[in-house]
């Protein structure tokens, strides 16, 4: 007999795996060599993301995805980071089902969100920040499958 658990959605549904982690980078180039070369693959994807002023460049490793982010202006905000902390990780993506409730329910937990609603991203998503202050020092991203129409 099938519990009547599985009927009703679940507390923590909506978030449903770890998508990708990015990794700030000053040389996309020369940092698609040295992850190439670490993971024995090359990257499936570069793509110019003008709204945030980067060019991602992203790699499949088994399951995950590893996406490596070069500013493409001085006023983007990888480059000010890459200047306040230097290159390195600069934040984990979870992939989520709705992320308009997700951000409203986020907010109604007290996280700060960095958008008031998604934006276009890299790899066909639409995308949110949360502000690492609200999230333990760490920079999450929600993200969602942009539906083709």
């Amino acid at each position: 007999m099938l519990s009547y658990l599985y009927l009703f959605k679940q507390k923590g549904d909506n978030m449903k795996k770890i998508e990708h982690i990015g990794i700030a980078v000053e040389n996309v180039d020369e940092s698609e060599k040295v992850f190439a070369a670490l993971f024995d693959t090359q990257p499936y994807k570069r793509e110019v993301v003008e709204a945030q002023k980067v060019l991602t460049s992203f790699f499949r490793v088994g399951n995950n995805k590893i996406e490596l982010l070069q500013a493409t202006s001085d006023d983007s905000v990888i480059k000010k980071f890459i200047d306040k902390k230097g290159p390195g990780f600069h934040h984990i993506a979870f992939a989520v089902s709705d992320i308009l409730s997700e951000m409203e329910r986020l907010k109604k937990q007290g996280f700060r969100l960095l958008n008031e609603s998604p934006v276009e991203g890299a790899d066909n998503k639409l995308v949110c920040f949360c502000h690492p202050k609200s999230t333990n020092g760490m920079l999450v991203e929600l993200v969602q499958e942009k539906v083709l129409k």
